[in-house]
């Protein structure tokens, strides 16, 4: 696929070329986010159709009630369930917040009534193919379960 620098590559393009060319995505909808599970700490790595690259990290408020009641009947609130899966994602997030921030992301956590994720988002250039996707793989690598 060869364009020229003052073409830019629309979301099917982008999407058809990324699933040819890294194994492993999950997708829903033609329209929506490619997934990527990691193999570091249930890290997931998103490439949007606006041009967005996501690594993110999370945990459900179900996950969390597991988690935190061991087998035990207590029933947590939402509140405090969100609470502690943001000190749990802290100390996962740690590790990579620094090199992640060098590189030009963002960090920003979102929270609903169903999961609380730290995310880590910067621009991806759909023009140059081939380097999103070394970029992408780069990142995959970066997170895999040898690397601290």
């Amino acid at each position: 696929m060869t364009q020229s620098h003052n073409e830019v590559s629309s979301w099917p393009q982008v999407r058809s070329y990324l699933l040819k060319h890294i194994p492993g995505w999950s997708y829903d909808q033609p329209d929506e986010p490619l997934t990527l599970q990691l193999d570091d700490d249930d890290w997931l790595l998103e490439v949007t159709p606006e041009g967005v690259l996501i690594i993110q990290a999370g945990y459900t408020l179900e996950d969390m009630q597991s988690i935190l009641s061991d087998g035990t009947a207590e029933d947590l609130g939402s509140d405090e369930l969100a609470k502690q899966a943001k000190f749990y994602l802290q100390q996962m997030v740690s590790k990579h917040r620094k090199r992640l921030t060098s590189e030009g992301f963002t960090e920003r956590t979102e929270m609903n009534d169903e999961y609380v994720a730290m995310m880590f988002e910067r621009s991806i250039d759909f023009n140059d193919l081939p380097a999103m996707t070394a970029s992408i793989q780069l990142y995959r690598s970066k997170f895999s379960g040898t690397r601290s």
